[in-house]
């Protein structure tokens, strides 16, 4: 029996959807709300907002794998009056309290999303951050994982369960919202955009590729107890990007080169220094671990990640 918590979030939804699809275990869906679609899917409990103090115990009976995608999520504008603790709210206290119910309860193996921000905001370019790399979060989220990650190892090496860490940088696929949607909306409408001369390199994920990462991690005796980061194997800059998805929605991108020095300053003055670390910095992972380790390979291209993220996009127009 697998449990999968955050089943009805972006990367939980779809990994039920393929494990009920795959038909190789049994499985339990953990959600904040109940939804009709869930329900067809597998057993689902209610579980409401994840905390130190929730109660896993029916949730937990006769499962072997949890896969942990619940979390409190980075978000641009956070509007808490204490982030820090708001994000250990969830992702640390609710995290650790669930592992330490999961290891009473005899389960096997906890796989926790993580995600890059433990590493770190950036890279220089051609150097990515690799899974010994120490960690140096810079955001209430980034440190948030990062001590989650810290408990989940103690856990492990207190109980003898095996637990699993995926960092995660940017996923996009079918549905994806945030700065992703905004950029196809962008390109869709045929917006000049002065990002025709960006030479940056970042990491991203598409969801199909995450979630067969995640299902090679299910039961795969070589990820006990270890660390890895995930993408597409193929990193691009903003200008790639922008090219490649417009190219995917059938609507070329309209790109002008405006120089970076010029674009990064009035970007700061707007207040949006942290969306321009986004689109002119470096942030690139290595996943040769995760390749010879596992034996992993990603089963779809960047193209066709991008191919299926932009025609659920336009269907939904």
């Amino acid at each position: 029996m697998i449990l999968v918590t955050g089943a009805s979030g972006f990367v939980g939804g779809e990994l039920a959807r393929t494990l009920k699809r795959k038909k190789r275990y049994a499985l339990r869906l953990a959600a904040r709300k109940a939804s009709e679609h869930l329900f067809a899917l597998g057993e689902v409990i209610q579980i409401g907002d994840i905390s130190a103090e929730t109660d896993w115990a029916h949730a937990l009976t006769g499962v072997s794998c949890v896969v942990h995608c619940a979390a409190r999520v980075h978000a641009m504008n956070d509007t808490s009056a204490n982030p820090l603790a708001a994000f250990r709210a969830v992702n640390v206290g609710g995290t650790l309290n669930l592992a330490r119910q999961a290891a009473t309860a005899g389960v096997s193996r906890l796989i926790m999303l993580s995600s890059v921000k433990v590493n770190g905001e950036a890279t220089l370019l051609g150097k990515p951050f690799r899974p010994e790399d120490l960690p140096a979060p810079e955001d209430a989220y980034g440190i948030s994982k990062r001590e989650a990650e810290d408990g989940l190892r103690q856990l492990a090496l207190e109980t003898g369960m095996e637990v699993v860490i995926l960092r995660l940088p940017l996923v996009y696929g079918p549905g994806v919202k945030a700065n992703f949607l905004s950029m196809m909306r962008w390109i869709n409408r045929g917006v000049p955009l002065p990002f025709g001369a960006i030479q940056n390199k970042r990491s991203f994920v598409a969801l199909d590729n995450l979630v067969d990462l995640i299902m090679t991690c299910i039961d795969h005796p070589a990820a006990a107890d270890q660390t890895f980061f995930v993408s597409d194997g193929e990193d691009l800059s903003t200008t790639e990007l922008l090219r490649r998805a417009g190219q995917a929605l059938g609507t070329p991108a309209r790109l002008f080169p405006a120089p970076v020095f010029f674009l990064q300053p009035v970007a700061a003055m707007l207040g949006k220094r942290a969306f321009a670390q986004r689109l002119f910095g470096s942030l690139q992972v290595d996943i040769s671990k995760t390749r010879t380790l596992l034996g992993w390979s990603t089963p779809i291209s960047v193209d066709e990640g991008l191919r299926r993220t932009a025609k659920k996009f336009l269907d939904s127009l």
